[in-house]
């Protein structure tokens, strides 16, 4: 199963506002060149579009998935229970390390929206950056290997 990377939002500062942008260099490692908050573990933050939309029409209102603050948003390829896979977004490979829990920010943007992303994994997954490259809107996503421990 193949998708597509819809968007890429860089945000510069912590808790600080997301930039939208057409590409965007990768780091082993540490995640996108230039995106504030990096981890060990939680170096990118992806979110499924199709979730997204399913958890927004439960709500019954239009929210634009920029407000979920994630760096990457993709469709066709389903996050739930994608712990420990290998996501290869164009020439660069990611670890999915974990689900994301919505926080009450979900509320602020939509009231029920939280509750409604905390489904199948909705509220979409982070994951570790595993080689260096560029990204860009348009790029083909696909997994690149089995589940393995994560």
């Amino acid at each position: 199963m193949t998708g597509r990377l819809e968007a890429i939002w860089i945000k510069r500062a912590h808790r600080g506002r997301m930039e939208p942008v057409s590409a965007a260099g990768v780091r082993a490692g540490f995640g996108l060149i230039g995106n504030a908050d990096e981890s060990s573990t939680r170096q990118v933050s992806i979110l499924d579009q199709d979730g997204w939309e399913a958890a927004v029409r439960e709500t019954g209102a239009a929210v634009d998935p920029i407000r979920r603050r994630a760096n990457l948003l993709v469709r066709g390829v389903a996050l739930a229970e994608a712990r420990g896979r290998t996501l290869r977004i164009g020439a660069c490979l990611f670890r999915i390390r974990g689900e994301l829990r919505p926080c009450e920010r979900m509320d602020e943007a939509q009231p029920g929206l939280r509750d409604a992303l905390k489904k199948h994994w909705r509220g979409g997954v982070f994951a570790q950056a595993l080689s260096d490259g560029e990204i860009a809107v348009g790029d083909e996503v696909a997994w690149g290997d089995d589940p393995v421990d994560a």
